[in-house]
Formats: C-alpha cells, structure tokens, sequence
C-alpha cells in the first residue's frame, strides 16, 4: 500500500512561508533526545546541524532535552545560569526535591541552551515510576533492560521539566515539544496523559522493529504488510520498547519521519501514517569551500597516495595517477549497509577490469568499527617503510644537490659520475632490499578478535580478492573510525571523503543516509539506493541523478543478484570515466548543496511545529492544509551540457589520447552558467510510486494504474513564480 503525499512531502516548493504568523514572542520550543550533547548516533548530526537555524529562528525561547553525562559535558557544554526566570526556578524547584538539573550552553554553531537531566540522580524513583507506567498505560519494563530503565527515567524528568515550566511561568506560554525516537517517547507519552498544555511533535529517524527485523536477513519490504508486529517485537524481546514508541506515535499531535520509505515502513510496523516528512538536511557552509574544493580534493587525495604506498609496499606495481579511491562507512551492519553487495560488485568488477586490459586500479576501504586488540604490525611496518624510504631519498638528494650546487659555483657542468660515491648506492641498495615482501599486502589494518568469523573478511576470503599483483582492485578493511591522530592514516573523516573518487552505500535499510549527503556537499559522487531516505529524496528532486554524480542502485524492484550487476555496471562505468569528465562530474555534484542545506530542509519541521500548535491551541492558531491540486515540486532537469558518461563523450577511435581528452579546456564557470540557465521552473511531480512491484506489460492492472497515474495531480502548494517560495530562493542563490 502506497504511502498518498503528506502535506510536506519532499518537494521544496511544499511548504508555505509560516514564519509571519506564529508569535514567538510567547511561544517556548523544547526538544527532547537522548542525543543531545551526547554523540551515540545520526540524531546527534541532526541536532547539531540545525542548531543554527532554530536559533536563529527561536533566539532566547528554545531549549534543546538531554541526559547529562559528565564526560560529555566536560567536552560540549558550558554551563551556566538560566537566564530565562522561569526555567530558573523550574530547575531550582526541582533540586529542590532530589533531582540533578542542570543548564548551559551546547558549544556548536548556534550555541543552543541546553537542559541537561542527570538520569542516574534519580534512580531511586524507578520502581515508583514504573508502577505509574504500568497503571497509566499498562507498558512494563524488565529489571534487566537498563537502556529501557534509562528511557522511564528520562522521560519522567522531562515530563516534570515541562509541567513545572509551564506552572513557574507567570503568563502562560504556548509550549512546543518536539521528541526524537523512542527513548525520549515517554515523556511524550506523560505530557498527554497528565493533559499538561504542551504541543507535541515525534519524530522516528528509524522504526525499532524496523532494525531488528533487517539485521536479522528478513525480507522486509516485500512483506511489511504481512508481518505480526506484537509477534515479532516478542520473538526479539523488545515488546516493551516497541510499545513505548508506538504510544508515543498515537499520542502525539503530529507525527513525522525522516523519508518517505521510513514513512512507509512506519504506517505498517506503528500503525499511523506520517503527518509529514521531515528530510534531513546539513549545514552546507562548514562543508563550503566555493572553487577550492577541486584543490582540497587533490590535497587530500595525496594524503591517501602516500598511504597506500606505505600499505603497498614491494607489490606497487600499479600507476597511483591511474588509480581511483572507492569507500563505504557507516555502522558495522554487514547486510543493512550493502558492504555483501558491494563486496560481490567489486569481485565483478576486478574480472572485467581484469579480462579488458584496463590500465586502471581501485583500492577500495571499508571503513566500519568492529572489535579489535591493536594495529596490524604488517600495516605499520609498511609505513615504516615508506617513511624510510623518503627518508634515504632526502639525504641522497640533498647530497646530490650540495655537490651539484659547488660544481656550477665555480662555472662548471657537473661530472655526474662523481656526483654520487659508493656509499650513496650502498644506501639506496639496502633501502630497495628493505621493500622486499615476500605476501600479499594486508587487507585488514588492525588485528580481529573475530577473525574467523567476520563477515567482511569471510567474504573477502571467498571472492578471493587478497591485494595480489594481478588484480586491479585492492580492498583494504580499517575496523575503527579515522583520525588525524592515527599513527597509519592520519587523517580525519572529512579530508579522507574529499581524498576519494566515489562513495559507495548499496543500504538495504536506510532510513536517511548521511554519508552520500556528506559526500555530496564536499562534491564527491556517491551510490546510494532507492530504500535509503537519501537516495528517495535524490530521485525526487532530480532528474537525472546519474549526470550529478548520484548513482542510484535499484534495490526494490530487483532481486539481489540483478542489484548486483547494475552496482556493478556503475563501478565499471566510473572506472572508464578520464580525468576531466570527473571534474565535471564533481562540480555538478558540489552544486546539488542547495538542496541539502537546513537553510531550506528546515521550513519542514517550522511546518511541523505549525502544525502542532494549531492541533493544540485550535483557539490561537490555525492551520489550513494546502490544496492538493495545484501543486508543483523543484526539479533539476538534465544538465544542458554533454554528459559525463564515456559512452557518450568517448572519441571514435578506440585508441584516443588520454593525454589529449584531459589536456581539452574546461572553463568551469561556463560549465556552471549552462546548468544555471537549464534549471527553470519547478516540474510538476506526480505521486508517490506505488509500493508493490511493478505490473507486467499488456495486463489490465499496467493499463488501469498508467492511466491512473495520468490524471492524477499533486500534492504540493505554493506557485513556483512565488518570491517567497523556497525555489525561488535557491535560484536567485545560485544565480
């Protein structure tokens, strides 16, 4: 069953300008989530990011909910005193009677006020809170479960921060709380039953049943409409959990997601449709670097080379100018985050280069923590190497150039016999010996506590792609998150992402997708999918993904192996690409930015919050859904300039001049004039696509849904001709 458009759905001309109408003078906006000051997950990146926004917007009346932990604090937050009255003797009163509150400012862009609730100071209320859980909504929580005792703990400070908010202020204020996932869920679910006068918001970024059903190798999207939720929380002893989010979802005044596949899986697995979508943005600005994001890639890209020099050692035998660098990252879930998929692709993809005499390599990084005892000691002793290697390199030539630098002093041409003795090749001898290896380069950096039973490695094993001379795609496996600290790739995760060529996340289950949205705005291309958030939202919003650098790999519709050979095809097809149709590419991606940027991905949660308030307070405000027939999304069409695909733009001669292709003039300013002129008005854009497969040519089910897709119209308001609209803004940006 399809998921029919919300209000907001995902098309930037979607929303009205409500900023006008909403008196914020005396309205309070709390948000509440585990991950405030507290970096478990993607939450954390989202209330990070849009900090700066919902400052600006709110100033001095938002508040951002979270558990104090002091190690976190030490780090993030600086504490000070409350300078808003009534959150002062809010949190006095609550001292007052046993509890630990304490407030300061969270030091990220924006610098958001921060209440911080000390979960652990009040672990003696337990027992007496969950009683009146169980009594009010009939939810038991196990002793044993000391995440979900965490979950009870905070959400009953929460619900008393509120009600004691709004009873210490002396003119009642109209109060938003907006929950994120479903450990801050109870304090929602209290605010409702305590009938406190507060407008409430939740927000899932991933269904909880959702995760354990993926990472148990169901198949979940063909059978969402089937499943036995109760059944299936049970069997993974999360039934408790389950029902804490699920209340909360029917409790709140509104409900949102992060994409319209979360919003599908939610309708089927919590049992109400998504009020609106909410996409995740970024902030764009600290990714910026205008023109010079060519350069930092370069930079960085060397960054990586001398890496893999070290890695490589005594089996370099492969030209680094003609060597292209792929990566995925993300949590450690080998089936959820595509890294089977991927493996299986890049094994293909090592038979065609091999098979067609292709001149180029890709060395390939897993970069997903896992367990581990220490670095690898072959890894290190590579870099070792290398560093040594430069080393002698360095006395030699600065030998060579002392002597050279006296020989033209004096008005003579250097005798080059003499210009190195038998100690300088006795040293550069034993330094060639010292690169001798006598096995394959590692393809894990770090030592495993589970090596024979790791699933990257197991795989790696099978497909048989050991790093050896003859195959041109080397894999290299770095089970901890980068650091510019790290004695063996010294570089944080940001430098490495614009270092490499392609990002690549075949997800099965995405609710969102950061990485490719990072990578986008650094203007490095990506493959994503069309079950993760991201690459929905890509789709939407594109016309053609491909010639912007976002690849999207069909995994609904097709079966595994079929996904593969396409992800494969997209590999291969990348790997033919010359230097110059790259360039282009990744300033076409870089300019995809403006779709990404909270500056306009946050007029949905103003929305949402408009929304709430006109649900609670219908006496003070009012909210009139947009008609759903002249509705118009945003768009980008088709670059008007020759694509970057080689099938395309290749010579007819079978032998060109790489040399020569690259050597063409590019003018980047022309390149980015004829996009800019290609993007006109926003195109119409039709429905959400049905969730089931697609019907078989000739049948009377193709011809009833063709023509029902004919007539039907859209959902999104607001004229695209609208100055005020958030298309508008983004062309007069970028023109």
């Amino acid at each position: 069953m399809p998921l029919a458009r919300s209000v907001s759905v995902t098309s930037l001309t979607g929303l009205e300008d409500w900023e006008d109408e909403i008196d914020l003078e005396n309205a309070v906006l709390f948000e509440v989530a585990w991950e405030v000051a507290n970096k478990v997950g993607g939450i954390y990146t989202v209330l990070q990011t849009k900090a700066k926004i919902t400052s600006d917007e709110w100033g001095e009346n938002y508040f951002l909910l979270g558990p104090y932990l002091e190690q976190n604090v030490r780090t993030q937050v600086e504490l000070i005193d409350p300078p808003h009255p009534a959150v002062r003797r809010t949190i006095d009163s609550m001292n007052a009677k046993g509890c630990k509150v304490y407030f300061g400012r969270w030091l990220i862009e924006g610098g958001p006020y921060v209440v911080l609730l000390d979960v652990g100071a009040t672990a003696w209320s337990l027992d007496r809170w969950k009683t009146e859980l169980w009594d009010s909504c009939t939810i038991g929580v196990p002793w044993y479960d000391r995440e979900a005792n965490d979950a009870v703990l905070f959400g009953f400070l929460t619900a008393w921060f509120l009600g004691e908010f709004v009873a210490q202020c002396e003119e009642k204020p109209f109060v938003i709380g907006h929950f994120h996932e479903w450990l801050a869920g109870v304090g929602l679910i209290l605010c409702r039953i305590r009938k406190l006068p507060v407008a409430t918001i939740f927000t899932t970024h991933a269904t909880l049943l959702g995760r354990y059903l993926c990472a148990g190798s169901v198949d979940f999207y063909n059978n969402l409409h089937a499943f036995n939720v109760d059944k299936e929380a049970g069997d993974r002893q999360i039934y408790h959990r389950y029902c804490m989010e699920r209340a909360a979802v029917h409790c709140t005044h509104v409900f949102t997601t992060v994409s319209q596949i979360t919003a599908v899986e939610a309708e089927h697995l919590l049992k109400r449709k998504p009020d609106l979508v909410t996409p995740n943005g970024l902030n764009v600005k600290k990714f910026s670097a205008m023109h010079e994001f060519q350069n930092l890639h370069a930079q960085s890209k060397a960054h990586i080379q001398e890496f893999v020099r070290g890695h490589f050692y005594g089996h370099l035998d492969f030209n680094l100018d003609k060597t292209l660098f792929f990566f995925i990252a993300g949590r450690y879930e080998f089936s959820n985050k595509g890294a089977d998929i991927f493996l299986e692709a890049l094994a293909r993809l090592n038979y065609l280069l091999r098979v067609n005499g292709s001149q180029v390599t890709v060395v390939t990084f897993f970069i997903m923590p896992a367990r581990t005892n220490n670095f690898n000691v072959e890894s290190l002793k590579g870099q070792a190497v290398r560093k040594q290697l430069w080393d002698t390199a360095n006395a030699v030539k600065e030998k060579f150039g002392k002597k050279l630098y006296e020989s033209l002093l004096v008005g003579n041409l250097p005798d080059m016999n003499k210009m190195l003795d038998k100690e300088d090749f006795t040293m550069m001898k034993r330094a060639i010996f010292a690169t001798q290896r006598h096995s394959f380069p590692p393809v894990c950096t770090h030592n495993m506590l589970d090596d024979s039973t790791d699933p990257v490695l197991n795989t790696i094993r099978r497909l048989g792609l050991f790093n050896s001379s003859a195959d041109r795609v080397k894999v290299i496996f770095h089970p901890e998150f980068l650091s510019s600290t790290s004695p063996l790739l010294p570089v944080d995760y940001e430098e490495f992402v614009r270092g490499c060529h392609l990002g690549v996340f075949p997800s099965y289950y995405e609710p969102w997708g950061y990485t490719p949205a990072e990578c986008t705005v650094m203007g490095i291309p990506s493959i994503s999918t069309n079950l993760s958030g991201f690459g929905c939202f890509m789709e939407e919003h594109i016309a053609d993904p491909s010639a912007y650098g976002i690849y999207i790999l069909d995994r609904r519709f097709r079966a595994l192996d079929d996904s593969c050979t396409q992800l494969t095809s997209f590999l291969y097809s990348f790997c033919q690409q010359s230097r110059r149709q790259r360039i282009i590419q990744r300033n076409r991606t870089e300019r995809l930015s403006d779709l990404l940027d909270w500056k306009y991905l946050g007029r949905y949660y103003m929305s949402a919050r408009h929304m709430a308030l006109a649900k609670a307070f219908p006496d003070n405000f009012t909210y009139e859904p947009p008609e759903e027939t002249a509705a118009q999304g945003f768009r980008y069409p088709r670059p008007a300039s020759v694509p970057p695909s080689p099938s395309i733009s290749r010579h007819s001669s079978p032998h060109h001049s790489e040399t020569e292709e690259d050597d063409e003039r590019y003018d980047e300013e022309e390149e980015a004039e004829k996009d800019r002129r290609n993007i006109k008005s926003p195109a119409v854009t039709g429905p959400v696509t049905e969730w089931r497969k697609p019907p078989k040519k000739g049948s009377s089910e193709a011809s009833t849904s063709s023509n029902a897709s004919n007539t039907s119209t859209p959902t999104m308001p607001s004229s695209p001709s609208d100055p005020s609209s958030p298309t508008s803004s983004i062309i007069e940006e970028r023109n």
